[in-house]
């Protein structure tokens, strides 16, 4: 008997690759040509067999060690008597196969050899601090890619079956060809589709004692900010948001706000530079009716809305709220002006009821009270747009006869759903939108 190293064989330009699978155990009975360990790269996974048969004596990695090309992987004792039984039992299946193609039938019971030993599964050694990776499946499914050999990930593939949402039957969690097989069987009998998107889960958040650091207090989180911080993370992680941002040049609206300021207080409300920009809004939403629509529960349909009704951020001593202003574009800007200061009111004293935060088609999220240049608004769905608003800025501007004046230049972001709505339109709405504040009598139109 004599023992020989496993190592890593020629992996090719790849450097450092990461063990994602060790699959002998001390005390194996392996035949050449076993797998004994998967290494994953950037682009691929390799499994590595063994090159000579016997009992696995050492192993020398662990599930998340990184090797290379020549990196010892098990030791092996390897029995000369065993190897003469395996290379027999290869002639005989050999002698075999042979004799099945040609027809020959004079092949007898006794030409049988013995077969090797029955590979036992035996624990994990000791020395293996990192558990093997668990079975992934549709429930549990974290964004780590599936175990599966290369031949198993392409047959997949070719029937159309997304890998990371099978369950793994095989040894250590591995997927089969009979899993693929059976779950592409359960998928045609249930009317699903083959290629189904895995919800995917997040890491659970740190449990840290931050006691240990110095002088803490814990304050608890009130009712709105724990609703409202499930929806935002749910539209945040379902939704593909991109964002646009443009500026506005509204120093005449803003002559004209302060012309009427006086008026509107002597009314017993103020007219806010918002009350303006959700009209401009509505009448946006009208040229580009996309933007006025939700996508249905299935995600196969557009539902478009014949009416307007803008959501509007509300921060309140409670955390945020969104009460919704209904039939915006049949009313006037002292008309919003007016019911915007009223909601919000009710909205501060803790007295909105669900009617109404529901029913909007578009929401506006304005900080130009507190400052600002840009910022990213998480789309409250169902809809499928947000305009953010910063603080406005003077800032020189070239007018039409090439002249630098100074101009009053609001900052706008606008989030939208790109499932539903292209970086084009996108642009074409935020332009649009910006004309209207610029030019009051678009908002007659």
């Amino acid at each position: 008997m004599s023992n020989e190293i496993i190592k890593v064989p020629d992996i090719g330009d790849v450097g450092a690759v990461e063990i994602i699978e060790v699959l002998v155990a001390v005390g194996d009975t392996i035949a050449k040509d076993d797998l004994i360990v998967t290494l994953e790269s950037d682009k691929a996974t390799m499994e590595v067999p063994s090159e000579t048969a016997g009992v696995v004596t050492k192993v020398m990695v662990s599930v998340g060690d990184e090797v290379s090309e020549g990196t010892d992987l098990i030791e092996i004792e390897v029995d000369s008597s065993f190897l003469r039984r395996q290379e027999s039992q290869q002639a005989s299946d050999d002698s075999k196969k042979n004799a099945a193609d040609s027809g020959d039938s004079r092949l007898r019971e006794n030409d049988a050899v013995i077969a090797p030993k029955k590979v036992v599964e035996k624990p994990m050694p000791k020395q293996v601090k990192k558990a093997a990776p668990p079975v992934v499946d549709a429930k549990t499914l974290s964004g780590k890619k599936a175990h599966a050999s290369p031949a198993i990930r392409k047959y997949a593939r070719e029937l159309g079956a997304d890998i990371n949402v099978i369950s793994g039957t095989g040894r250590k969690g591995r997927i089969t060809k009979a899993d693929v097989t059976a779950f592409i069987k359960q998928a045609m009998q249930s009317g699903g589709t083959v290629n189904s998107t895995p919800t995917f889960e997040v890491l659970p958040p740190p449990n840290e004692d931050f006691s240990k650091y110095g002088e803490i207090e814990t304050i608890a989180l009130s009712r709105i900010q724990k609703i409202s911080g499930k929806y935002l993370h749910r539209n945040w992680v379902r939704i593909p948001h991109v964002t646009q941002f443009d500026e506005s040049d509204i120093t005449d609206m803003e002559a004209f706000r302060q012309a009427n300021k006086a008026d509107a207080k002597a009314q017993g409300f103020s007219l806010s530079p918002l009350a303006f920009i959700i009209k401009a809004v509505a009448v946006a939403l009208k040229k580009f009716p996309r933007f006025n629509s939700s996508l249905d529960a299935g995600g196969e349909n557009l539902v478009m809305k014949k009416y307007y009704h803008i959501g509007i951020a509300v921060d309140t001593p409670n955390g945020l709220v969104v009460p919704v202003l209904r039939d915006v574009l049949s009313k006037t800007v002292m008309d919003i002006a007016k019911e915007m200061g009223e909601i919000s009111l009710k909205a501060r004293e803790g007295k909105l009821t669900p009617a109404d935060m529901k029913g909007g088609c578009f929401s506006v999220s304005s900080l130009g009270g507190i400052g600002g240049t840009a910022f990213t608004p998480i789309i409250n769905a169902p809809e499928v747009a947000i305009l953010g608003v910063s603080r406005s800025k003077i800032k020189p501007e070239y007018n039409k006869k090439g002249e630098v004046e100074p101009r009053l230049m609001l900052p706008l972001s606008l989030s939208y759903d790109h499932r539903v709505i292209d970086g084009a339109d996108a642009a074409r709405f935020i332009v649009y939108l910006s004309a209207v504040l610029s030019d009051l009598k678009k908002m007659l139109l």
